[in-house]
Formats: structure tokens, C-alpha cells, sequence
């Protein structure tokens, strides 16, 4: 890989269960990756060492599943490999830059799949890809028969709550950052809602 080749993952909202962790170390080991792990009542953090580098994945315990938690930066092409088989078992939300000598990709992933791609090179900034949003009367008539919906809506509420007390968290312990990154997620998972309840 270049060795200009960076790759960023920000505001991610991974969720797995044990296994999907298990099978990622698994995959880890297989690569000749060196890591090592340890587990506690509030989390799982998986540390690998890439190169020179020691990377910390944390996984926060949310019940008996986890949920990916921090920003990371990667240079090692199987890692980023591993990281997007990750997003994409979990179908989880990311933004994700890649940094290649003077051009940034910008990808925006919603529920494992990429919504939109921005290239910026320089003052230049282009969209390159941006899912369509078309909505037929098919699509309609399958949401009244689904029960999806109902099913999202009462997984949201969980979602809602465990966002309101890491909100919560963050508020009583000062930390700002995390303050404002939960505020973004509720308000996204507000207008979610609003969406499923009309």
C-alpha cells in the first residue's frame, strides 16, 4: 500500500454481538496480526499491533452486545479491509475519509451501504456518488404490509434510551465532545422516528 494512504473512520455506530467480535479476532490471528485483548464489565478492547503502530479497538458493553466506540486511523491495507467487513457485518452508520496523496474521499455509510461519496482535491470538491432517495408506490404498499417498521421503531426506543444515558454520562463527567456526538445521533434517531411514526 502507499505508504500516503491513510484511512479514517469517525462517528461510527457499530453494534455486534460476541460472535461478530470473536470472528473478527479470528480473522486477526489468521492475518498474522499481534494482538491481545482484555474484557471488563464495561467494555472489550482489542489492541493490535500494525508496523510500528498499536491500535486500541474499544468496544463498549451495552447488554450482551457491544457497540464500537472512538475514532480510528489506519495505514495497514488488511486492517482497512477487516474495519470495512466490520461496518458491513454490522450494518452499522461510519463516515469514512481516505487520505491518498492529495486527494480525500469522503464516503458516508448508512446501514453498511455507502449514501454518498464527496471527492475533494485541493479547493475542488465533487460528489461522486449519492444514493437515490426515489420512492414508488411499490415501495410504499410493501412498507404498510411490512412489520419492519414496527420492529424498528421498538429496537429504536432501546436505541433512544441507551443515547440518552451515554448523553447523560457525558454531561455529568463534562465531556463535550461526547456530549455533542450523542446530540447529533439523537437527533438523527428523532427524525428516524418522526419517519416511522407518520
Amino acid at each position: 500500500m502507499n505508504k500516503s494512504y491513510e484511512v479514517e473512520y469517525t462517528n461510527l455506530d457499530l453494534r455486534f454481538d460476541r460472535r461478530t467480535i470473536h470472528n473478527f479476532i479470528k480473522s486477526l490471528i489468521q492475518e498474522g496480526y499481534s494482538l491481545y485483548w482484555s474484557e471488563n464489565e464495561t467494555s472489550f478492547i482489542a489492541s493490535i499491533r500494525s508496523g510500528r503502530r498499536l491500535v486500541k479497538l474499544t468496544f463498549q458493553r451495552s447488554g450482551e452486545r457491544f457497540k464500537l466506540v472512538g475514532n480510528y486511523s489506519f495505514r495497514d491495507e488488511k486492517l482497512v479491509e477487516l474495519m470495512e467487513w466490520l461496518i458491513g457485518a454490522a450494518r452499522g452508520h461510519a463516515i469514512v475519509k481516505r487520505f491518498r496523496d492529495r486527494l480525500i474521499t469522503i464516503e458516508n455509510i448508512m446501514f453498511g451501504e455507502i449514501i454518498r461519496m464527496v471527492e475533494i482535491s485541493g479547493v475542488e470538491r465533487k460528489v461522486v456518488y449519492q444514493k437515490d432517495t426515489l420512492t414508488t408506490l411499490e415501495d410504499v404498499e410493501k412498507a404498510f404490509e411490512s412489520k419492519a417498521a414496527e420492529e424498528r421503531v421498538r429496537t429504536l426506543r432501546y436505541e433512544l434510551d441507551y443515547e440518552l444515558q451515554t448523553l447523560w454520562d457525558a454531561l455529568t463527567a463534562g465531556d463535550e465532545q461526547q456530549a455533542e456526538q450523542c446530540k447529533a445521533k439523537l437527533e438523527c434517531m428523532r427524525h428516524e422516528m418522526l419517519l416511522l411514526d407518520m
